[in-house]
């Protein structure tokens, strides 16, 4: 394993000065001749609860025994001491790599250093892990592209451009322990500050700050309780006519507080409801007319870009990246590489979603 960890230092360069001096010397080409082949490589997902993690672990999985890897796959179940035991785990299994999508960002400083004594290379999947030298590389989406299309199709749905307003609007956010919570709200708030400036779209519970509107492990029963208290102190004699909601599973607990409020009928309609992930429940929950709008992320592309990164970095090659600074995790910028979302609603999702192979029509009626 030594001799990989000294190839990927060879190719990290500078930022990774580090791994440089501690693998000097070593063989690179290793005992396997250049061939990783038969290596193991660790996958440490978040939680088995969301949909969509379950198709990230599978479709990693899956590209990496299509390459001859060797996989040992765990679900920390929400809970950041677990998934750090899990971590601690695979280490002493001797993984030859690391595939992590942190549940808490901020936690995993100590178990990384030991991966790093270790000289498993560490790839921070989705999620970027914070505060740590011991992150190679970054695999996700362009986050604040998420946020700007969920913006974007509230402003197209309410009229603003066109002046239309004032409206009532709510904020939702991700969980406050997430990277990327910051990076959603960030592309969205861009596009919606304007207006909230000039007082066409408002918030009257008065809940602007991203600390006011996080969604502790983007629980859906969490956020609804949430827009139930602000219905029940905001809204009794006003409606809401938007809510910027960061992800399908609270979208639909969104949903949830709207309908036992009365929302949903012709004389109360539902507000323009955002989302994210295009998870099954909200998918048919766009076809029925609730929820307005998801962002779709290709979950199997994203599987894919980590699996070739951990080829190449175990082969001694310097994988594809297409972001250099952007993601900087405190201590330094984490080499990364972004897919593009692609926003959905009910004019397209046939296109997007049948056709493209996620879903069949079967299954979304």
């Amino acid at each position: 394993m030594h001799n990989r960890r000294a190839a990927l230092a060879a190719i990290a360069g500078a930022a990774s000065l580090a791994l440089t001096v501690s693998a000097c010397g070593q063989n690179m080409g290793g005992s396997s001749a250049g061939s990783s082949k038969g290596d193991t490589i660790g996958i440490a997902m978040p939680t088995q609860a969301s949909e969509r993690w379950l198709t990230d672990g599978k479709s990693v999985v899956k590209d990496l025994q299509a390459k001859g890897y060797k996989t040992k796959l765990v679900y920390g179940e929400d809970h950041p001491k677990t998934q750090v035991s899990q971590i601690e785990s695979l280490i002493k299994q001797g993984v030859d790599a690391l595939i992590i999508a942190a549940i808490d960002n901020k936690s995993l400083n100590g178990v990384l250093q030991q991966a790093a004594d270790a000289h498993i290379p560490v790839i921070s999947y989705d999620r970027l892990i914070l505060g740590t030298k011991n992150v190679d590389y970054y695999v996700s989406f362009d986050n604040e592209q998420v946020g700007r299309f969920q913006a974007l199709y509230i402003i197209d749905k309410l009229g603003l451009e066109n002046g239309k307003g004032p409206f009532n609007i709510e904020l939702f956010a991700g969980s406050g322990d997430d990277n990327n919570t910051k990076y959603f709200f960030d592309g969205a708030m861009h596009l919606l500050q304007p207006y909230l400036d000039s007082k066409q779209l408002v918030v009257r519970s008065g809940q602007t700050a991203l600390d006011q509107v996080t969604t502790l492990r983007w629980d859906g029963p969490t956020a609804q309780k949430r827009m139930s208290g602000i219905l029940d102190e905001s809204y009794r004699s006003k409606k809401v006519d938007a809510v910027l909601s960061p992800y399908d599973g609270i979208s639909i607990g969104i949903l949830t507080a709207l309908k036992s409020d009365g929302y949903g009928s012709d004389s109360k309609p539902l507000p323009v409801v955002t989302g994210q992930d295009a998870e099954l429940a909200s998918v048919k929950s766009i076809i029925a007319g609730e929820q307005s709008q998801t962002v779709y992320k290709d979950l199997r592309r994203l599987a894919t870009v980590a699996a070739d990164m951990a080829d190449d970095v175990l082969n001694g090659k310097t994988p594809t990246v297409n972001n250099r600074r952007a993601y900087n995790n405190g201590v330094k910028a984490v080499p990364a590489y972004l897919l593009q979302p692609t926003s959905v609603d009910k004019t397209n999702y046939e296109y997007v979603l049948v056709a493209g192979g996620d879903y069949t029509a079967a299954e979304l009626k």
